[in-house]
């Protein structure tokens, strides 16, 4: 009997899904899962329930004159925001066909934010009509594909006449005012982010964080920052401070993994004659190459320190690329194709 049951289980599971449940000493109780579906004028309804319900909370949060929306959280205080795409990605509804309605619109809100930064509820609210007229007409009688190329043609349409009328922004003041629409009207973070788009250029890298202190603050760091520190703290130039800090230092760079102590031996050699500092930035250092670099700071023979390259895979041969161009090197990097 366990044979047989062992059997059909096998079975069950090649042919499809299924929900195991004990049914005691005896033997085992089999049940399929099964997926409920809806056609027609009925599944097109549940979806556009779903995408109306949840449009209708984003769309509150239209404008710079919008409202915030209060959403609840597991953990902690309920959030206050007036954000598009936060207000849309909170969003869970019961049935899970209108579940799936509201999916597609939290897409829209997601690849919008995700491209272009902002506009997440007028893409909302644009998805929900778009949506919701085309249903109209589909129940009405058009065909679906002529609906399809007719809001293709009108995108195109919109595109070209946004792209003859677009006007680039040149100064700080216009910067500003965009930011400030951006950040929900707050016109101190306008320009604070307009300070820092002056500062970095318009190819220039902004980070926001949240900060310890009850003042908003900007910081610029020259020349590059990545998520790395010391392989040792025995390279630990500041105690009190657990820092290594070095002035017009030597860079090898390599993609790879340093072990032997040969690898390094002409950079330690040019570190010393040309009585500079010498960083090495690789995928990692151990072994021999590790000790004889420890060896070299405690001696006080040479300042050097070790750093794993951030990163990973094709991203860490590109981000050494860019520290080679920063430093005006050449990583020992395989070609980049």
């Amino acid at each position: 009997m366990q044979r047989a049951l062992a059997s059909r289980a096998r079975a069950s599971a090649v042919a499809g899904a299924y929900k195991y449940r004990s049914g005691g000493s005896l033997g085992q109780q089999l049940r399929f899962a099964h997926k409920e579906l809806k056609f027609g004028v009925e599944g097109r309804a549940a979806l556009l329930a779903g995408a109306d319900t949840l449009a209708k909370a984003v769309a509150t949060t239209l404008g710079p004159k919008g409202r915030n929306v209060l959403i609840e959280s597991s953990f902690g205080s309920p959030k206050i925001t007036k954000d598009g795409v936060t207000v849309a990605k909170a969003i869970s509804l019961k049935d899970k066909f209108e579940n799936l309605g509201a999916k597609l619109i939290q897409d829209v809100a997601s690849k919008t934010n995700e491209t272009a930064g902002d506009g997440t509820t007028s893409a909302t609210v644009l998805a929900r009509a778009i949506f919701s007229e085309t249903v109209k007409n589909v129940a009405a009688g058009c065909n679906p594909m002529d609906l399809r190329r007719g809001i293709q043609a009108a995108v195109d349409a919109v595109v070209d006449y946004l792209q003859k009328n677009t006007r680039d922004i040149t100064t700080s003041e216009e910067v500003a005012q965009v930011a400030t629409i951006s950040a929900n009207g707050d016109h101190h973070v306008g320009k604070l982010i307009a300070n820092a788009m002056e500062k970095v250029g318009k190819e220039g890298v902004i980070t926001v964080k949240e900060g310890k202190t009850l003042q908003d603050e900007l910081e610029v760091t020259e020349g590059m920052r990545f998520d790395r520190g010391y392989v040792s703290p025995y390279f630990i130039t500041d105690a009190k401070s657990a820092k290594v800090e070095f002035e017009n230092p030597l860079i090898l760079l390599s993609e790879k993994k340093i072990s032997a102590v040969q690898d390094i031996i002409p950079a330690l050699e040019a570190s010393t004659q040309l009585r500079r500092p010498l960083v090495i930035i690789a995928e990692d250092i151990d072994g021999e190459a590790l000790a004889v670099c420890i060896l070299n700071k405690l001696r006080g023979q040479l300042q050097v320190a070790a750093v794993k390259a951030p990163g990973f895979g094709d991203n860490r041969k590109s981000i050494l690329g860019d520290l080679a161009v920063l430093t005006n090197g050449t990583g020992m990097v395989p070609v980049l194709h």
